[in-house]
């Protein structure tokens, strides 16, 4: 595990952005951890984040021409990525869309950079998939090419009792593009096992691994 993928699992903690107990999925899984991005509201914590995604951008050494930040919550993500990589001398355009078309002003749904190119999306999580299905109709409307999508967290988790794969496989298989995570579930079990004293935490949720992961 590489130094930024440790401190952003700090970070998550420190900011109970990953917290532990007993939820109820969408899915109608239960679990015993939850992952909610919208808790890194703070001015450092979000600045800690950016730099986060930027290394996991670098070190995956994709090629891209624009980041797209998905709305509502990919678009606080993919602007403070776009900082952090400017930070570090890769200074890249970015783009994002709205919910509902603006009719005044320069209208339309996209705010920023055109969106052309080879198209690096910036998201928190994929859970169904859906999101990204949806960004991938906006970039193929104006005839860009998806680059990959980049997210905080891989849960290693099978999509549906129907499928051996998780949403993230299915995304990857069906628009061949990667999917780049900062941290999967396995670093952070890991991380825990190396750094917590609540063995019991650290249990339930390799059973949870054992019982709905994926490969």
């Amino acid at each position: 595990m590489q130094q930024y993928q440790r401190d952003f699992i700090q970070l998550a903690l420190d900011h109970q952005v990953l917290c532990f107990g007993d939820f109820t999925l969408k899915s109608g899984r239960r679990s015993p951890y939850f992952f909610n991005a919208g808790r890194f509201h703070s001015g450092a914590a979000l600045a800690a984040l950016g730099h986060a995604y930027a290394e996991a951008i670098l070190a995956s050494g994709v090629e891209f021409d624009v980041i797209f930040g998905p709305a509502y919550k990919g678009i606080p993500l993919g602007a403070v990525t776009a900082v952090a990589l400017a930070q570090k001398g890769v200074d890249k355009p970015f783009c994002y869309n709205r919910k509902e078309a603006k009719a005044h002003g320069e209208g339309g749904t996209l705010v920023g950079a055109p969106l052309e190119g080879k198209v690096l999306i910036i998201d928190d999580v994929i859970t169904a998939g859906t999101a990204v299905r949806e960004v991938m109709h906006i970039i193929a409307a104006h005839e860009a090419e998806a680059a990959g999508v980049v997210i905080g967290l891989n849960r290693q988790e099978r999509a549906g009792e129907d499928t051996e794969l998780s949403a993230i496989q299915q995304v990857e298989r069906e628009y061949s593009v990667p999917v780049i995570s900062i941290v999967q579930l396995d670093d952070i079990i890991s991380y825990l096992s190396e750094e917590s004293q609540d063995g019991e935490t650290v249990q339930k949720i390799i059973e949870y691994r054992q019982r709905y992961g994926v490969a």
